[in-house]
């Protein structure tokens, strides 16, 4: 940690910064120097790696990443621009910052792109640090664990970013959903459509979305925290609960609001968030990971079918596996081959399943598609 006395190191940073040069402070005092992108500021969050080799759009306007600074591991980030609204996850950038490698600041190859990346995060005010070594970052968040962390481009005032740091709250414990969640409702699909759909949005991708109006589904969108009254009201044939960021143990009326839905009998499907949601309105308790898992190759194992699946995954907490497996009233459908988390589970006695994994993907593999299948299929 730091003392008030800055160490000859720190004063010699602070007499070499220039306003190109870009400063990374882990939460333990840890410091590492590279070069400013994106907007020229200071930005507190807390940090993550995404293993992903492509697919950085998406990860940057996936809501789920609300209030976290991306340590993205693939070498180049930027060298094929943006494209908007086709690959955004939500309406904007929802990360608090950016660390990479080599970044493409101005070119990119892609004809179609609608601008760089720099540009990008400019308008959004997204500050960022490259020229970094992110091998050296990971491995040393891997064995340290989760923490937060602050880039700053406009200072070297070691003291005073430092204070600026600790006075970021831990993610453990914090509600973040309703940040993200949309104001008001919303429908999307065709109103003649075969389904109809009730969405509880704690932070919903669209691509999720995509896959239940391409499944013949009409879906209207509601906040967070909207009453179950309300949401019963439009008479849905089935609930979704959508992924989302922050802590769900910190989201009891969201778990009220699961049970209600339960009650009904009608199938309920949900995915990452809302896989820990369901786990938490069945009785079993969820906690903060050391890492978390984050990228495109992750191996999953269904244990119904015996198969195997690459999924895309982007989660900080985990269901407790003793709980879910001793639940009398739920069967455990899915494990995490690289470490054996819960990555699904079934009710035993209503039609409600979930999975921890993203299987909308947007970016990766889609091994896991046959999901929406699953669940459209108990709407009948």
């Amino acid at each position: 940690m730091f003392s008030d006395k800055l160490t000859e190191s720190e004063i010699n940073l602070q007499m070499n910064f220039t306003p190109q040069d870009a400063i990374l402070m882990l939460q333990d005092g840890t410091i590492f120097k590279g070069k400013a992108l994106g907007k020229i500021g200071t930005t507190v969050g807390e940090i993550c790696f995404n293993t992903g080799m492509t697919g950085y759009q998406e990860i940057y306007t996936d809501p789920s990443y609300f209030g976290q600074i991306v340590v993205n591991t693939t070498s180049h980030i930027g060298n094929y621009g943006v494209t908007l609204d086709t690959e955004e996850e939500s309406e904007g950038i929802k990360i608090k910052g950016m660390i990479c490698n080599a970044y493409a600041d101005h070119y990119y190859s892609r004809t179609t792109a609608d601008m760089s990346l720099q540009e990008y995060f400019e308008k959004a005010g997204i500050v960022g640090i490259c020229d970094i070594d992110t091998r050296q970052i990971v491995r040393y968040i891997r064995n340290a664990g989760v923490m937060n962390c602050l880039i700053s481009s406009e200072t070297a005032d070691i003291v005073a970013l430092k204070a600026q740091l600790d006075a970021c709250p831990s993610m453990d414990g914090l509600e973040l959903s309703s940040l993200v969640s949309t104001e008001e409702p919303y429908f999307l699909g065709e109103p003649d459509s075969k389904y109809k759909l009730a969405v509880i949005d704690y932070g919903c991708k669209r691509n999720i979305l995509r896959n239940f109006t391409r499944r013949d589904c009409y879906i209207k969108v509601f906040n967070a925290k909207t009453p179950f009254s309300e949401i019963n009201e439009w008479d849905a044939d089935g609930y979704f609960i959508s992924n989302g960021p922050g802590d769900p143990g910190a989201m009891d009326y969201a778990v009220e609001t699961i049970k209600l839905i339960l009650e009904t009998g009608k199938p309920l499907f949900g995915i990452c968030l809302g896989h820990q949601l369901l786990s938490r309105a069945m009785g079993i308790g969820t906690y903060k990971m050391h890492n978390g898992h984050r990228g495109l190759n992750h191996p999953v194992k269904n244990l119904i079918s015996g198969k195997c699946e690459v999924t895309s995954q982007n989660h900080g907490f985990a269901v407790k596996p003793n709980e879910a497996f001793e639940n009398q009233e739920v069967e455990v459908t899915h494990i995490n081959l690289n470490d054996n988390t819960i990555e699904g589970i079934r009710l035993k006695n209503k039609p409600a399943f979930s999975v921890q994994y993203h299987p909308e993907a947007a970016p990766g593999p889609h091994d896991a598609n046959y999901l929406f299948d699953q669940f459209v299929g108990m709407l009948n």
